[in-house]
Parts: C-alpha cells; sequence; structure tokens
C-alpha cells in the first residue's frame, strides 16, 4: 500500500515538473502574443527549440520579445527624429552664421 502511495506521489511531482518546466519555457512566446510581436510565431517554434537544447536560446528568445512594443516598434520613435532634424537645421544655420561672421573678421 505504501509502495502505491510512494509511486503515485512520484508520477505526479514528476508530471507537474514538467508542467512547469514547459509553462517557465514558454513565457517568451507568451510576451509576444501579449504585445502583439510580428515575429511571435518564430519565438513561439525557437522556444520548443530551445527546451530541447536545453535553453541555449531561452535568453536570447526573451530579448528578443522583449525588444518590440506594441506603441512604439522596436524602439524608434519618428516624433523625436522630426524634432532633432529641426534642431540640427537651427544649428546649422547659426553655425553658417557664426562662420560668416568669421570670414569678414579676417
Amino acid at each position: 500500500m505504501l509502495n502505491t502511495v510512494a509511486l503515485i506521489t512520484l508520477i505526479i511531482v514528476l508530471l507537474l515538473v514538467a508542467y512547469g518546466a514547459v509553462a517557465v519555457w514558454a513565457i517568451p512566446y507568451e510576451i509576444a502574443k501579449a504585445r502583439n510581436h510580428p515575429h511571435q510565431d518564430a519565438i513561439g517554434a525557437a522556444t520548443w527549440v530551445s527546451l530541447f537544447t536545453l535553453g541555449a536560446l531561452w535568453p536570447f528568445l526573451w530579448i528578443w520579445a522583449i525588444l518590440y512594443h506594441p506603441d512604439r516598434g522596436w524602439g524608434v520613435s519618428t516624433t523625436a527624429v522630426s524634432e532633432n532634424s529641426a534642431e540640427i537645421s537651427q544649428i546649422d544655420k547659426r553655425l553658417s552664421a557664426l562662420e560668416r561672421a568669421q570670414q569678414h573678421v579676417r
């Protein structure tokens, strides 16, 4: 009787550990799915490959899933670029004026 209880307990624990490992391994795919990542299918497939390679790819998959943001894509904001280009053109005008003033002094 005690052997049967021990065997059932061992089987339940092993199943829970296996389920937990698969659940933890699927975290990058779940992140990609929540962020509507354009490569979520590739990340999902790579998580299974990483499971069979003992987690060699898993940290890179986590980073890959985290990099994409739904509101700004891969982190490049177009508004910041336009603000910077306006500032750069203003600085360029000031530099041209300073260079002309310096040439008149000579």
